[in-house]
């Protein structure tokens, strides 16, 4: 489908058609857990890490690592003001129906952030970021004129969110940024 609502309708007939396995694309603990396994990659990596900067949609990348690092680092949700799920679901204290649109939203636009990725994210105490789209353009230049990466929009988001401005890291933080994503077509970038 077009959406992630789309594609969620279409794969749970098919599934009922087939007797298919059903996995939620961001909503079920199997997500989570696998999204998780970068934290403690991260971890491993970077054991000085005191904060984690990770875009999301529904919520099933942040909810794997808020879960992961539960307490030892603070975590920081980053979304495009055009699809902000969890920023929003923070708001009304529950997940809710949110539009959907801008530069990322073929990876960050779930309508509605996970039941599960919402519990972490008042478990964990997360702040939650909006970048407007220019934030995130921004940030995947940067990422090719310096580093050389492609990244698409929703990949870029939470590096974004530094670049910006629009997160500020506190006096002696060691920060950690999920760059993931590779659903771009590197002509909108080189």
């Amino acid at each position: 489908g077009a959406s992630y609502e789309e594609a969620r309708i279409a794969s749970e007939a098919r599934a009922a058609e087939t007797g298919a396995m059903l996995v939620h694309a961001y909503d079920q603990h199997e997500v989570l857990a696998g999204q998780g396994t970068i934290g403690l990659e991260l971890e491993q990596d970077a054991p000085e890490v005191t904060h984690v900067l990770v875009a999301a949609g529904g919520g099933g990348l942040f909810g794997g690592i808020g879960t992961w690092y539960a307490g030892r680092a603070g975590l920081v949700v980053v979304e495009p003001e055009a699809c902000a799920t969890l920023t929003m679901a923070q708001k009304a204290d529950a997940p809710v129906d949110v539009p959907v649109g801008g530069i990322a939203a073929d990876s960050l636009g779930a309508r509605r952030a996970g039941r599960l990725a919402f519990e972490v994210l008042g478990a964990a105490r997360a702040e939650c970021v909006t970048l407007p789209d220019e934030a995130i353009i921004s940030a995947r230049r940067w990422l090719w004129e310096k580093l050389r990466i492609v990244a698409e929009p929703g990949g870029a988001a939470a590096l974004a969110a530094l670049l910006s401005g629009a997160w500020r890291a506190p006096a002696g933080a060691h920060i950690g940024v999920v760059l993931c994503g590779a659903n771009c077509d590197p002509g909108g970038v080189v």
